[in-house]
């Protein structure tokens, strides 16, 4: 057992040397930077680490932290400026995936790279075009160490570290204060009065105040604390609190009495960094402690809010500290301490000023130079919104926002989805463009208005940038506002329970539906029930993500309920106090209608009114669903919903009103309107006006039913919509129906007998047989339509029973017709035939032929003087 005690660690030992061990021992060592060491300029994502290049070929990164990007990669560029950087490429294949705390890395150059190539080394993101850090290796002078560098670390609290640097023989301490905490916070750090008791330590210190100015620029002051208040004077004038050493000092004092001499700040990812130097040594007046370098001496710190300078105050004045956030140690500062592991993660890593759209006040933007860009490298000229440099702008989906374009006219503002902006298609690269381009320019004198109003299928993160220059603006944050303005519909379903949304595009409907009450899930089915339906339902898991599932229910137990697999997009579900609430995206019309899956037929017409039921659970999972999965409430009855017209009505309501519609209009065109016709067709032959009568009596009869039976349809339905294939069919038959009264008044004289029919009037009966006819047929296309649009709106069971005996009944009349035909047309013959030996003189004319009939033209040639006759002479008796 000892032996192999001591053999793990010699082996842990091996396999450390070959980690460290120089990759690629066949490399040369020619280039001038082998060997040389560099510290890594921070410039976002807590970036530090030392660089060491090892060969040609290679290099080593120690110390190495980093907060995680996206598409993170080691960089090469000539230089450190945008345009530089921007142009730079990748180095290595080695990327650079998560958090990274005190790491060493060994790094290999690809095989085309070399370092006479490389200038600058730097962490790059892709996706963003962001500079994490970097290393220039080429200077002109010797490099100087980069200010978040220090030879020391100490952690004061989860949020605060101290770094520190001693400089000896200068008598000074570099000390570097960084915290996680808010823009508006300050952070405090000094020596405590060494006589001062551990419970009341506070008192008699002398520290530094760090923070952050309002134009974002850092600032160090000097404090003494004398009490734990803010810092003012007593009733003899006398300051005291926690006050500057100027304000001690008096007015003489001002600017004079700081020990603290700033370095250098900023403020990245959600964290202040503040670089300051302390004089050990230089004591001025009794508000400064000396500091000696060899001893441990006692520190004080403190994390909290600062009250700004207002007129009546000059300084920037800790507030109080709260119960936690401030502490006290014992410190040696000569000696080496590195306790800090990884970088300081801010929850809140957003600093940069965020803007609220708001529907009614227009964005005024302009341009300016770049002062805190948010995403560093960036050009000397940004955009601005409202006088805010690059802020970020959060808009609500389906709530409009305008812009006021003011940044000149070589700055067009778009909106995209390319986090860089400057038109992604030059840089061979595909980009959404929701709003702006070449046009939205203008000048303060001259402003251009440009109107986007995101909608539900806008992401959540996208970009304002300008069409012409990369990394002019920053982000967009797209957020949820309420249903009713991201949908252009809205309906409640039956019983008040559920809430249904819609928005209609060419070929797709986005949906959402929001209970009422506090479930676990929530389904909606389109069809008369759940059963035999489509159904889309929305729950949360036990992690507290959200889902929406489609299923076929073809019956009432949990093994009826089939999982499809239809195309959602834009899917999101959401409970908020116990009501869930769900959106998607679908298509109009399924693209595998070839194929036999059941969802394929779940077709959405517009045209048609969608029936809508709702049901709600206490639980619901993915997969193997049990009788426990069914609905405690559901509705009572379905909803029919007019996707186009925005409304919604209760399916029984309207059926016994469309029945007798259809009734009527069977009457009129199936019945009344056909009798006219056959009455003017084959009953002229009849001795008087009998057929007339019929005939006007009939077609008048017939209008008036097709008039009342629209009147009734149109009064249930709220509206005379033209929509449907049923409508259109029965809108165009009304309206020959109409015309045929008009074109009756209208009708040329009847030409006396043995006259020949004028022009006109054989044209107009040529019109008037025809509109009758296409009447006729469009009427019974029209009752085929009416009838299968009953079907699909109410899922009558009877529907096809109906269809065909309404066949079988023009089918009879059909026969019906041909067979009187056939007789008319005999009858015809045999009275031409007869005609053929008439008396001369007996010249009466047959009301019976018809102008419209092909006899009448051949029997009239018969009878022209031209055709060759034989008359018969009988004697004379006088």
């Amino acid at each position: 057992m000892r032996r192999r005690s001591l053999f793990l660690p010699f082996l842990l030992h091996l396999l450390l040397l070959f980690r460290y061990a120089d990759p690629a021992p066949n490399c040369t060592r020619d280039s001038s930077l082998i060997d040389s060491e560099s510290q890594f300029e921070m410039v976002q994502h807590q970036l530090r680490g030392s660089l060491k290049i090892t060969d040609d070929c290679s290099f080593r990164v120690s110390q190495f932290d980093m907060l995680p990007g996206s598409d993170v990669h080691w960089w090469g560029a000539q230089a450190s400026g945008f345009d530089n950087l921007t142009a730079g490429f990748i180095v290595s294949n080695d990327g650079l995936n998560g958090t990274y705390k005190n790491s060493t890395l060994d790094v290999h150059l690809l095989s085309n790279v070399s370092w006479s190539m490389i200038n600058v080394l730097a962490v790059w993101d892709r996706t963003a075009a962001s500079d994490f850090g970097h290393v220039v290796l080429r200077r002109d002078a010797p490099a100087k160490s980069p200010p978040t560098v220090f030879e020391n670390c100490k952690v004061l609290s989860k949020n605060f570290r101290l770094r520190w640097s001693l400089n000896v023989s200068g008598e000074s301490l570099e000390i570097g204060l960084e915290a996680a905490i808010g823009i508006t916070d300050y952070m405090a750090f000094g020596w405590a009065d060494p006589s001062a008791e551990d419970s009341d330590l506070m008192i008699g210190g002398d520290v530094a105040v760090a923070g952050f100015k309002e134009d974002g620029l850092p600032f160090v002051d000097d404090f003494f604390i004398t009490k734990y208040s803010e810092c003012g004077k007593n009733g003899d004038g006398v300051a005291q609190g926690v006050c500057p050493d100027s304000v001690y000092e008096g007015p003489d004092g001002v600017g004079l009495a700081n020990s603290s001499m700033l370095v250098y700040g900023h403020r990245s990812d959600g964290v202040s960094f503040v670089r300051y130097r302390w004089h050990m040594n230089k004591v001025k007046g009794n508000y400064d402690r000396p500091v000696n370098h060899t001893a441990n001496m006692k520190v004080i710190w403190a994390l909290g809010p600062i009250k700004p300078p207002d007129t009546i105050n000059p300084h920037y004045l800790p507030q109080n500290h709260g119960a936690q956030n401030y502490g006290h140690l014992v410190l040696n500062i000569s000696e080496h301490v590195n306790d800090c592991l990884g970088p300081l993660d801010a929850e809140d890593k957003e600093d940069q000023g965020v803007i609220i759209a708001d529907g009614n006040v227009p964005l005024v933007v302009s341009s300016a130079p770049a002062m805190h860009y948010p995403n560093p490298p960036n050009p000397a000229k940004v955009l601005y919104i409202n006088k805010k440099e690059a802020p970020v702008l959060r808009v609500e989906r389906g709530v409009p926002v305008k812009f006021s374009i003011q940044a000149g006219h070589d700055v067009a503002l778009y909106i995209t989805s390319d986090p860089l902006g400057g038109n992604a298609t030059t840089r061979n690269q595909t980009e959404t463009i929701y709003a702006g381009g070449p046009e939205a320019h203008g000048v303060q004198a001259s402003p251009t208005e440009l109107v986007w109003a995101p909608d539900r299928n806008t992401p959540d993160n996208i970009y304002y940038h300008s069409l012409y220059d990369q990394k002019m603006g920053w982000r967009v944050e797209v957020v949820d506002g309420g249903l009713s303005d991201m949908y252009n519909n809205s309906v409640v379903l039956d019983d008040q329970q559920v809430t249904f949304f819609w928005s209609l595009s060419k070929d797709s409907i986005s949906i959402a539906a929001r209970g009422e009450k506090k479930s676990g899930y929530l389904a909606l089915g389109f069809g008369s029930g759940m059963v035999n339906s489509y159904v889309y339902v929305g729950w949360m898991d036990a992690t507290g993500i959200g889902h929406v599932n489609t299923y076929w229910i073809d019956g009432k137990d949990a093994s009826s309920i089939h999982r499809t697999r239809e195309n959602l997009t834009h899917v999101r579900c959401k409970t908020e106090n116990g009501i869930i609430t769900w959106e998607f995206t679908r298509p109009l019309d399924p693209s595998c209608r070839r194929e036999k899956r059941v969802e394929c037929k779940n077709i959405i017409d517009p045209t048609t009114p969608l029936k809508v039921v709702w049901a709600m659970g206490a639980k619901w999972a993915s997969d193997h669903l049990t009788d426990r999965n069914m609905h405690s409430s559901t509705s009572n009855r379905p909803i029919r919903v007019h996707l186009q017209r925005g409304s919604a009505e209760a399916e029984q309501e309207l059926l016994p009103v469309l029945a007798v519609h259809g009734f009527m209009m069977f009457v009129a065109w199936g019945i009344l309107f056909p009798g006219g016709i056959l009455a003017a067709r084959y009953l002229k032959h009849l001795k008087g006006d009998g057929w007339y009568r019929i005939h006007v009596y009939l077609q008048y009869s017939g209008l008036v039913i097709v008039l009342l039976a629209l009147l009734f349809a149109v009064a249930e339905l709220r509206g005379f919509y033209v929509s449907s294939t049923h409508v259109k069919f029965g809108f165009t038959t009304i309206l020959l129906a109409c015309i045929q009264p008009l074109n009756a008044f209208l009708r040329p004289q009847k030409p006396a007998n043995g006259e020949q029919a004028p022009f006109n009037r054989v044209i107009w009966e040529y019109f008037h047989a025809i509109v009758g006819r296409c009447a006729i047929v469009l009427g019974i296309a029209a009752l085929f339509t009416g009838l299968k649009h009953l079907g699909d709106r109410y899922d009558v069971e009877n529907v096809h029973g109906l269809s065909w005996a309404l066949a079988i009944w023009f089918l009879i009349a059909a026969l019906i017709v041909f067979y009187l035909e056939y007789h008319e047309r005999q009858r015809i013959r045999r009275q031409i035939f007869e005609r053929s030996n008439w008396v001369l003189g007996n010249l009466e004319e047959d009301d019976s032929l018809d102008l419209l009939s092909q006899t009448r033209t051949t029997a009239n040639k018969e009878f022209l003087p031209s055709a060759r006759m034989e008359v018969q002479l009988e004697p004379l008796n006088r």
